[in-house]
């Protein structure tokens, strides 16, 4: 019989010194190199790829308490995704196959239709694109209602910037433009939204991160003239890793990994854009609703400093 490795076929794309592996798994993003150089922390085609590296978060990204929510008057139970502290995670995206839409050596494009899931009795058609150019990478995600009624959703992804051998985490320079951060209590549920402003999450002045723990979602978002914000992990000497996105991302979940399994901590920073807050789908804060034939288009992308 044929081996089939947990994170199915692997798809590459190259330009300008950039190349990207996607993998069917989820439509993940495995690796993102410039000239050999890492900028996404990478993880081997036969294993899963360990706390979410990499993959898009639809149709929710973070988590729903107790995976219970009402929409419309309807209440709804989600599968517990996250049984340590009893609520659902991330969506369903990342455990299914995507099929290649198509492809050239710069670009690829997959696509889901997503049927309905336990807590979610809807029908999504979902697309991502990665394309590489002289900047770098850009991903584009859409989803469009496919079903006959009303559906909520929020989009997010799960890539963790890597600075290689360049510097330890701890060693690295983060500038984050954000003036809000979000408490949370023992479940990660939030409790309450703050300013950053003489707290250990303030990185609007780029700073080494330190001993910061950080799993920790952030808002009030600082954005460009060309509407996107950015993020930038730097070594002491200036070459890193920027992450962008792009209107319409309101919030970015930074994660440090302290959680993971020994040997996979801290060995480089989750920088997660989301269109919601965790505990969207309960609060209903920035949550999309999606009309028969409503179609959402996102933007975000990761390149060199």
């Amino acid at each position: 019989m044929t081996y089939i490795v947990p994170t199915g076929a692997q798809h590459t794309i190259a330009a300008g010194g950039f190349q990207a592996v996607i993998t069917e798994l989820g439509a993940g993003l495995r690796s993102l190199t410039l000239d050999g150089r890492p900028l996404v922390v990478d993880f081997p085609e036969d294993q899963p790829p360990l706390g979410g590296a990499g993959l898009p978060l639809l149709p929710w990204p973070n988590r729903v308490e107790d995976g219970r929510y009402t929409f419309d008057g309807e209440d709804r139970q989600l599968a517990l995704s996250e049984p340590k502290t009893g609520n659902a995670i991330h969506g369903f995206s990342r455990s299914f196959p995507w099929r290649v839409l198509s492809q050239d050596d710069a670009s690829i494009r997959l696509g889901l239709r997503l049927f309905p899931q336990l807590g979610y009795p809807h029908v999504l058609d979902l697309s991502i694109r990665y394309a590489l150019d002289a900047a770098g990478l850009e991903i584009e995600v859409s989803a469009e209602n496919v079903g006959a009624g009303d559906a909520p959703y929020g989009f997010g992804a799960h890539p963790y910037l890597s600075l290689g051998t360049l510097c330890a985490l701890d060693d690295a320079v983060l500038e984050l433009p954000a003036e809000q951060w979000v408490a949370v209590n023992e479940r990660k549920i939030p409790t309450g939204r703050h300013d950053v402003k003489d707290t250990e999450y303030d990185f609007r002045t780029a700073r080494p991160i330190g001993a910061t723990e950080l799993d920790t979602a952030f808002t009030g978002l600082e954005r460009g003239a060309d509407g996107r914000v950015r993020v930038t992990l730097a070594a002491p000497d200036g070459t890193g890793v920027e992450l962008w996105a792009g209107e319409g991302i309101e919030w970015l979940q930074l994660y440090t990994g302290d959680t993971l399994p020994e040997g996979h901590r801290r060995l480089g920073l989750a920088v997660e854009p989301m269109t919601c807050p965790p505990n969207a789908f309960r609060t209903g804060e920035d949550v999309i609703r999606l009309a028969p034939g409503d179609r959402a288009v996102h933007h975000w992308g990761i390149g060199p400093l």
